[in-house]
């Protein structure tokens, strides 16, 4: 009964959402912040896939209605929290006796997710630890949650998505979705990525601790940091080296490791008080093939040459390009668009005009859609560059990235 009450709730926000944005497309009135707040609501109360869903959607706040954006952001920073007597049930099937661990637990979360929250404990040594708690019962939630999507991604037909792009993007959602119920992998990966980017000075990634980790609780040494999303007071060089801290890192990511933190929304990353960028979550890590690095520099390369028969080139070699007739005039104003932040010298993140055009585009690569189908490991690829590309935008980076990608370029050409 609760399952096909979920169900309902989650149909009805589809619907709703749905609705909105068909009367904005045929010129009519929507009340964007209606919307938002009713999602926000929903979602938060809901938890678990569909409010994972909506964050990743947040991520792209300027290309969303203003209202829109501004109530999906919430959840990312101040979802409603689950009760503590489902917390405390999973913590005690965990520990036993949580006193003998732990000489406190605060009931209150310290942060609130989509597939968990997070609450802080004080060890009878005196340190102050994290514990990452998974919601009870998520595992099923999550595969009901997933046939709904299946159902709902069915109407990318509409648009001329082939059902074969369709399944295998639902697959590759499914699989990301279901490794971060995974906090063993999770742990692993911290550890991994302490140890890999230790010569990192801006960098801070908390330790995982293994002996009071399980299935559904992983413990973290406790990091300070104030929120990505509320850094607009921060002085301008503390706000410049840590950009400069991330462009770093996922590039040394990408380039020299081949993974990728595929969870890049502004609440998995906090400044420390001496500065550095702090990575809090690492639940989703995705390998990334040499060979979408070199086409999808190769698609860079020709992009800031304004050659769109080269960009189509790429495009194919990419996977991303079906169909007949290549999209040119797109070509030309995607490259337009983009070739700005990549002339000579620091460029701002934060000029407005790129998010102008940016936005301008986003209809036409829709209206394109027959012919610009990438498969499900390029668009989970390239989500996740956009979500680090808007957190550089709300950073407001000034960044050289004509010196930063030459380099780059060439090992793409050989």
């Amino acid at each position: 009964m609760r399952e096909r009450g979920r169900t309902r709730r989650l149909f009805g926000l589809g619907a709703r959402t749905g609705g909105a944005f068909l009367r904005s497309r045929l010129g009519g009135e929507a009340d964007w912040r209606a919307l938002g707040e009713a999602l926000f609501e929903g979602l938060s109360e809901l938890k678990g896939p569909a409010m994972k869903l909506a964050q990743i959607v947040a991520q792209w706040d300027d290309l969303l209605p203003p209202d829109l954006a501004e109530e999906l952001a919430r959840l990312q920073r101040q979802a409603e929290p689950m009760p503590w007597e489902g917390i405390h049930r999973t913590l005690v099937e965990q520990y036993g006796d949580l006193e003998h661990h732990f000489r406190e637990v605060e009931t209150r979360p310290f942060a609130s997710a989509s597939m968990g929250q997070v609450h802080r404990a004080v060890t009878h040594a005196g340190e102050t630890l994290v514990l990452k708690v998974q919601y009870p019962g998520l595992a099923e939630i999550l595969e009901g949650d997933l046939a709904q999507l299946r159902r709902i991604m069915r109407l990318g037909r509409w648009l001329k998505v082939p059902q074969v792009r369709l399944d295998a993007l639902f697959e590759e959602l499914a699989a990301s979705l279901r490794g971060e119920l995974d906090y063993h992998a999770e742990a692993n990966a911290l550890a991994r990525y302490r140890q890999r980017y230790a010569h990192l000075e801006g960098l801070l990634i908390p330790e995982p601790l293994p002996e009071l980790s399980g299935p559904r609780v992983l413990a973290m040494r406790y990091v300070a940091g104030t929120p990505l999303r509320e850094l607009e007071q921060a002085d301008d060089a503390t706000c410049q080296r840590v950009a400069a801290t991330l462009a770093d890192w996922l590039t040394e990511e990408l380039f020299t490791h081949g993974e990728l933190h595929a969870d890049p929304h502004a609440g998995n990353f906090a400044v420390a008080d001496d500065g550095r960028l702090v990575i809090y979550d690492l639940g989703a890590v995705i390998p990334v093939p040499e060979a979408h690095l070199r086409a999808m520099m190769q698609l860079l390369d020709a992009t800031l040459a304004g050659d769109p028969m080269a960009m189509d080139d790429a495009l194919r070699r990419l996977g991303g390009r079906q169909g007949q007739g290549a999209p040119l005039a797109l070509y030309r104003e995607s490259a337009e668009a983009v070739a700005p932040l990549f002339e000579p010298g620091p460029q701002d993140f934060s000029d407005v005009r790129v998010h102008r055009r940016l936005r301008d585009l986003s209809p036409k690569v829709w209206a394109a859609m027959d012919r610009l189908q990438p498969p499900a490991d390029v668009l989970l690829l390239s989500r996740t560059l956009n979500g680090h590309y808007w957190n550089l935008v709300r950073l407001g980076a000034r960044l050289d990235m004509h010196a930063r990608t030459r380099p780059l370029l060439e090992w793409a050409r050989r």
